[in-house]
């Protein structure tokens, strides 16, 4: 007889108390941890950045952690625990270096250590300066690694605007869509913790976050099974910066830019921008103290050609639309924190972040319809002005026990997300007839669409080394979401000039949902083969309501997610890392919501309750040789498939709309070849080049569609050394042609050139970027397939110039802040809120 599900969450909750128990016996022991801190240079005393420290038992050499020295040259390694070491430094083109043996115990908590000094590994590099700097582009064991804050051409940029760099990643620019390998479903973390905003308001966000706030960006495409399972095609972690020094420290940035584009009328439109942030960090006794603010205002635009053909009753009527939108957005994100060290055990903190953004476009649609001969027969123009507001509240409380410094810890995480949305829109349509006279009444409709997100998490994770380096890890998480989606349509009455509540078109949607989950995951190795292996089960219980239709959809399922990484390596040069996942994709809040949002009177956008999860099994297969050249071929299929963007049509009335569907399954095979290459010590260049074959197999209305596409992007990037203080990049990337869904786009692609100065003795950078500056960088696509035949084709301001000024200042050894990844890791992504 199967056992019903509360049975199981009792015997989950039941051995997780026990667990958690069992932890708290072990509290008061107390062992010594200390930090170590120094600095590595030349013999001549010049500072080295960029050089790789290791931290090592003296008594065998065994590494116990690494470090990469700032641009000071100075580390510093923290937590480390009583015992003997020696540190060893590592640079291109220098000896490796180590350091005399020395102790940390209860009398010496604290060492700063003499400077390392580094001999040149060639006498005739005597005046040739080798500075070893993190590549633009990183490929690592289980992840790609962009590390942003090192690229000039990224410098003044939006994180949008970079992530389109990074290999495998494509973006739909017309439909607001991230893809990965040629897959959607991509679930973008910030430091560790999920956005929670769907495919279109993330890419909203990220056309709006300076790229001078980022780090590095990781490329996850197989997590582990502590990863929440949502994410098809896997995971993007944003890194924004964070200060690393004792003290008090702080970053200041400052750009201004420039982009220009022609509207509908051939004239130039001038797009100033402007950003500035500061970041500050305090780090004094058992208080750490960190925060920062960034203010973003700038103007940009987009315009569309949409060519569509109608067949009806053996007629076909054509439509030619001309949009133009130009945008003003206005943005403010802020960020606080506090890390109490109550001892070296145990460590409280309290983070709360949030933005508030600010959107508004005034923009015209042009439509010429024409009949079968192409005479014109009629020409609406609608005007649109709209603002959409988006704030974001979020509030996380964390503890962290560490039992012996040995890796054994464990954590506890909540949080409350709260998100409000105000959306207006204003539609006002005149029709002209074939002479460009007004043929009809003006139609005249407004909508406010307010809406409310609040999510509520906890989740605890546990992390036991075991011998040989093994380890063994497991957690719990519980989510509970609560939307509320009010549309509301008016129509102006002509002849009283009143505004008249549309029942017809207006809809209140609620949503609430709740997920379970559980893992366990194990890390180990067996002779020379590695392996980690894990399961998670989650457990899904929503509701979506229709107040204004009486419509409810109640759906409860639970799912396992098994996840195994296998890494063998072959040789000193050769390394083979196997793994495999299952991952699933839960549809966007407001796609669930049955509302109408439009365009113009003949094309909108409608949501779907009926939407299923989409589920993906994937498969990986990589081979790094020195470290350096990494290549990957991966498989997986996803059944369920939900197109974002399925195109449908009413005949009789005109009328196109999309919509998002469940259709059919897709086959993804893909092959990702990255290596850097140096062509002179002040010349390096980083290439990535990805190939992926798809088979998207579904029904459109009852007929068979099938669509075979292999398909492949292209990065490169070259960085110049120019001098001591100056240096150069330029890059490029190509998109071939490639499907989205039903949706055949044309090759993208760009390049960007910039120039960084370091000034006042290395604590201020001054970068010029220029990006596509040929303005390549557009949308071409079109959609056959039955009645549906229609063109799109979009252009944005990606032709512009920008300026960054940045100043670092205060002590430059502070330890940044914790990371941490919040309870709150999966659901953001899917809040939808879009411009």
């Amino acid at each position: 007889m199967k056992k019903p599900l509360t049975h199981h969450i009792l015997l989950l909750v039941a051995f997780y108390g026990l667990l958690l128990l069992s932890l708290t016996n072990s509290f008061g022991q107390v062992l010594t941890r200390g930090t170590v801190n120094g600095k590595v240079a030349t013999v001549a005393g010049k500072s080295l950045e960029f050089s790789t420290l290791m931290l090592l038992k003296a008594k065998d050499s065994t590494l116990v952690k690494g470090a990469i020295s700032d641009v000071d040259g100075k580390y510093a390694f923290d937590n480390v625990g009583a015992g003997q070491y020696v540190v060893a430094a590592q640079q291109i083109g220098y000896h490796k270096t180590y350091s005399a043996p020395f102790a940390i115990d209860e009398s010496h908590p604290a060492l700063e250590l003499p400077t390392l000094a580094m001999t040149d590994e060639t006498k005739n590099l005597t005046e040739v300066k080798v500075v070893a700097q993190k590549p633009f582009i990183e490929q690592q064991v289980d992840r790609t690694v962009m590390n942003v804050e090192n690229s000039i051409v990224a410098s003044g940029n939006t994180a949008l605007e970079v992530l389109e760099k990074a290999p495998g990643v494509t973006i739909d620019r017309q439909n607001d869509q991230i893809q990965l390998k040629g897959k959607a479903g991509v679930i973008v973390y910030i430091d560790g913790k999920q956005t929670y905003l769907s495919q279109q308001e993330v890419s909203n966000l990220l056309k709006n976050t300076p790229s001078d706030n980022i780090a590095s960006i990781e490329i996850i495409t197989n997590p582990g099974s502590k990863y929440d399972a949502a994410g098809n095609s896997g995971i993007i972690n944003i890194k924004m910066k964070k200060n690393k020094n004792f003290g008090t420290n702080g970053t200041f940035i400052i750009g201004t830019g420039y982009g220009w584009v022609n509207n509908l009328a051939g004239a130039r439109d001038d797009l100033p921008k402007f950003n500035t942030s500061l970041n500050l960090n305090h780090r004094e006794g058992k208080i750490n103290f960190f925060g920062n603010y960034s203010y973003v205002n700038r103007q940009s635009s987009q315009s569309n050609e949409i060519n569509r053909a109608i067949p009806f009753n053996g007629t076909t009527t054509y439509f030619d639309q001309y949009s133009f939108r130009p945008n003003q957005f206005t943005g403010h994100s802020y960020k606080a924190g506090l890390d109490y060290f109550i001892n070296q055990k145990s460590t409280i903190g309290v983070l709360i972040n949030g933005f508030s953004n600010d959107w508004r476009s005034s923009g015209v649609n042009n439509t010429f319809i024409s009949d079968e001969n192409h005479k014109l027969t009629s020409k609406p123009a609608t005007k649109t002005d709209a603002r959409n507001y988006l704030s974001n509240l979020t509030g996380n409380l964390n503890y962290k026990y560490d039992f012996d410094g040995k890796g054994r810890e464990w954590t506890i995480d909540g949080d409350f997300v709260h998100y409000g949305g105000k959306n207006n829109n204003d539609l006002s349509t005149v029709y002209y007839g074939p002479e460009i006279l007004p043929v009809r009444p003006n139609q005249d409709v407004r909508n406010n669409m307010p809406s409310t997100i609040n999510i509520l998490a906890f989740k605890t994770d546990y992390v036991h080394p075991l011998k040989n380096g093994g380890k063994f890890e497991t957690g719990l998480k519980s989510s509970f979401v609560n939307a509320d989606n009010n549309t509301l349509y008016d129509t102006l009455q002509q002849e009283s000039r009143q505004w008249l509540f549309d029942a017809s078109r207006s809809n209140q949607f609620k949503y609430t949902e709740n997920i379970n989950a559980a893992y366990i995951n194990y890390a180990g190795k067996f002779g020379k083969l590695k392996v980690q292996t894990g399961l998670r089960a989650e457990h899904t219980h929503s509701i979506g309501t229709s107040v204004t239709l009486n419509q409810t959809v109640d759906r409860n399922y639970l799912n396992l997610f098994p996840t195994v990484f296998l890494s063998r390596q072959l040789d000193t040069n050769n390394v083979l890392n196997l793994s495999f996942s299952r991952r699933i994709d839960r549809p966007d809040y407001q796609n669930l919501n049955p509302f109408v949002f439009y365009l113009d009177p003949y094309t909108y956008q409608k949501g779907n309750p009926f939407l299923r999860p989409q589920y993906t099994n994937s498969v990986e297969l990589t081979h790094v040789f020195k470290g350096t050249l990494s290549t990957t071929l991966g498989y997986s299929r996803t059944t369920d498939f939900i197109n974002q963007e399925t195109p449908r049509q009413i005949p009789a009335e005109n009328i196109t709309y999309v919509t998002a569907e469940n259709q059919g399954h897709l086959d993804n095979v893909s092959l990702n070849v990255s290596f850097p290459v140096v062509v002179a010590k002040w010349w390096r260049m980083q290439n990535n080049i990805n190939t992926y074959y798809q088979n998207y197999q579904t029904f459109y209305s009852g007929t068979p569609y099938e669509v075979k596409l292999v398909a492949y992007n292209l990065y490169t990037s070259q960085n110049f050394t120019l001098n001591k203080t100056m240096s150069a990049e330029l890059s490029g990337w190509y998109n071939s042609a490639s499907q989205y869904g039903f949706y055949r786009a044309q090759p993208m692609g760009g390049f960007s050139v910039g120039v960084q100065k370091k000034v006042m003795e290395g604590k201020g950078n001054v970068k010029l970027n220029i990006n596509d500056p040929f303005w390549l960088n557009h949308f071409n696509g079109r959609a056959v397939v039955q009645d549906i035949n229609f063109h799109v084709a979009s252009r944005w301001e990606s032709r512009r110039i920008m300026l960054t000024f940045t100043y670092r200042f205060g002590n430059q050894n502070l330890k940044g802040a914790r990371d941490r990844n919040s309870a709150t890791s999966a659901e953001q992504n899917r809040v939808k809120a879009g411009n």
